[in-house]
């Protein structure tokens, strides 16, 4: 059972380092991520950026890049255009975003010269290690579907998965989150939460079990759903929570990390390659704790 981050910090250095291409690098927070990721042999990286901050910074936190490639540009966009181009070159594994909109760099990756799009919808996932929790929880999707329908549902399910796998958890349970346990016909969620766990019961969602609907208490709590006698084999097991709508997910996340002082990680998937899209608020052990499971995602 992975109950730490420091099980999947532990698990990255078992692989291969990766190549991390890191878009607009010339930040604080996002430089020491980096540097701490080399330093703990996870990965190699690339800064493309600003060259005379990026060494300014990297000074400042003593962070030796003489055996860093640096690719000075100092024009944003074109930063983004170069560092996801590394990864079409197979120069690098992986792109993470520096200090530019998220918006700019998902251009440059969805462009069809970068030849990263897989057809698949991209959605965030997030991987939440909660002090006194049992175990980590994925989150998906809290920051790229505003009001996803069934079918999107089933690839952030999907996405969701490949996330699950990467850091040893097989066959992920998967808990459709609604404000109640019963389907109700004016209450979309419900509906999609019984379908989507039908689907699964077809084979038409692959290696994991999903269950729904589920409200929060029933989905982490073992307690709360044998209170209600709820028979689910998700039922307060649930290894990644799968949100009705942006805006339940990016309360739920928040919650977590400003509340119940979480740990947080998280990775945009769907694209050929996972990219590291942190928030300008989120702390250099965040942004790691995002590398290393990007890195893993990238590993065979």
């Amino acid at each position: 059972m992975v109950c730490k981050f420091e099980d999947i910090m532990k698990l990255a250095k078992t692989k291969e380092p990766k190549v991390l291409s890191v878009a607009v690098a010339q930040d604080i927070d996002v430089l020491i991520s980096v540097k701490m990721a080399i330093e703990e042999g996870i990965i190699k990286a690339i800064l493309v950026g600003d060259k005379e901050e990026i060494l300014k910074i990297a000074k400042q936190i003593d962070f030796n890049v003489e055996d860093v490639e640096i690719i000075d540009e100092k024009d944003k966009v074109e930063a983004c255009n170069i560092a996801v181009k590394k990864v079409t070159d197979k120069e690098a594994d992986m792109v993470m975003k520096g200090i530019i909109d998220t918006a700019v760099i998902l251009k440059a990756v969805l462009n069809k010269e970068a030849n990263l799009r897989t057809g698949r919808v991209l959605s965030h996932v997030g991987v939440m290690d909660i002090p006194g929790y049992e175990r980590v929880l994925l989150i998906s999707d809290a920051a790229m579907n505003i009001e996803p329908d069934l079918m999107t549902k089933k690839q952030i399910i999907d996405n969701s998965v490949i996330v699950a796998r990467s850091i040893g958890i097989d066959e992920p349970k998967v808990a459709m989150l609604c404000a109640k346990e019963k389907v109700n016909p004016k209450m979309q969620a419900t509906v999609d939460a019984k379908e989507l766990e039908e689907m699964n019961k077809r084979g038409e969602i692959h290696n994991c079990i999903v269950g729904g609907p589920l409200a929060l208490d029933n989905a982490v709590s073992v307690e709360a759903a044998n209170h209600k006698k709820i028979d689910s084999p998700v039922a307060g097991k649930a290894d990644i929570l799968i949100v009705p709508s942006i805006e339940a997910g990016n309360v739920l996340y928040k919650s977590l990390v400003f509340l119940a002082n979480a740990k947080a990680a998280g990775v945009l998937v769907g694209a050929k390659v996972p990219i590291v899209v942190t928030s300008r608020a989120d702390t250099e052990i965040s942004k790691i704790n995002s590398i290393a499971l990007a890195m893993l995602m990238t590993s065979k």
